[in-house]
């Protein structure tokens, strides 16, 4: 293999794979949201020139075989010309556990942006949160991120890194608790330690009701009080109406997200939610003797 004279290592034509992870996105931007492109900005911040277009073609070619994201770590397989795919890896330093301790006292003092989160929404001015922390929730510089590829390419990130990053930016564009879960918290952990951060108390059930009236209706309304907010136990009877139970988990099955790296060709939750909804309808009324003998 000879190098040109710009030090770029010659082109060559991918092997066709099968089974491969899509990017969404056919051309044009390859993602939607500001905590997206956060994320996408410092990849092409690299100046990495042509392998940037050709990272953008693999991830919509189905290049990438599969992704899996660890705290702190994702590790991929991409197939490129060579028969065996290569291995690629991206590291971002996750966080310690007393500075998500730290995060964790601020985002439970405002629901408002958990809210936000579940709605699969990143909050504005979240990253003002980690700057008291003394933290940067996104890599802000090369530095910050250490990556890695099989590849014989000299250049770091290469091709295939690319891939995998915008393919990353995409999920994240629909689960941004994915970023969480790199800087080191799963969102499991992440409301574990909300929970025990809100220590909640008893509180009115009128209050819980109208919220989650509102909830179901599209509208953002929360209780006053933060200890209330992280206390999800204590349901009324107006979530076994067929219609509330109906909605309320439909919003539940939203909170959870895309299945990551989806490879379907329709989305999951497109599909998912009709039978959710029949469900739901069908299981509240056996449970209030409603059902009739059909």
């Amino acid at each position: 293999m000879l190098y040109d004279d710009f030090n770029v290592y010659p082109k060559s034509r991918p092997r066709a794979a099968k089974g491969g992870i899509k990017a969404r996105s056919k051309r044009g931007a390859f993602v939607e949201n500001w905590w997206s492109k956060r994320w996408i900005a410092v990849l092409e911040s690299f100046n990495l020139g042509a392998r940037l277009t050709r990272g953008r073609r693999y991830a919509r070619q189905g290049q990438v075989l599969s992704i899996e994201v660890d705290c702190g770590k994702v590790t991929a397989s991409v197939q490129g010309s060579r028969s065996r795919p290569y291995q690629v890896e991206i590291i971002l330093k996750p966080f310690s556990k007393t500075e998500w301790k730290k995060v964790v006292s601020c985002l439970a003092s405002q629901p408002v942006f958990m809210a936000s989160l579940l709605a699969g929404e990143m909050p504005d001015d979240i990253e003002d949160i980690f700057e008291d922390a003394g933290l940067s929730l996104f890599p802000e510089e090369m530095i910050d991120l250490e990556t890695d590829c099989s590849c014989p390419d000299w250049s770091n990130p290469c091709k295939h890194i690319a891939a995998v990053y915008y393919l990353l930016g995409e999920e994240f564009d629909r689960n941004p608790f994915l970023i969480f879960k790199l800087r080191g918290l799963d969102r499991d952990e992440l409301m574990t330690m909300l929970d025990g951060a809100a220590s909640p108390e008893d509180f009115l059930e009128d209050e819980w009701e109208m919220s989650m009236a509102a909830g179901c209706a599209g509208e953002l309304v929360l209780p006053a009080d933060p200890k209330v907010f992280w206390e999800g136990s204590q349901l009324s009877e107006d979530i076994l109406k067929p219609d509330i139970a109906s909605e309320a988990f439909s919003a539940l099955l939203k909170q959870l997200g895309e299945f990551p790296f989806w490879q379907g060709e329709e989305s999951l939750l497109a599909m998912l939610e009709p039978v959710y909804e029949g469900v739901s309808k069908t299981g509240v009324k056996l449970y209030t003797g409603e059902e009739g003998e059909e």
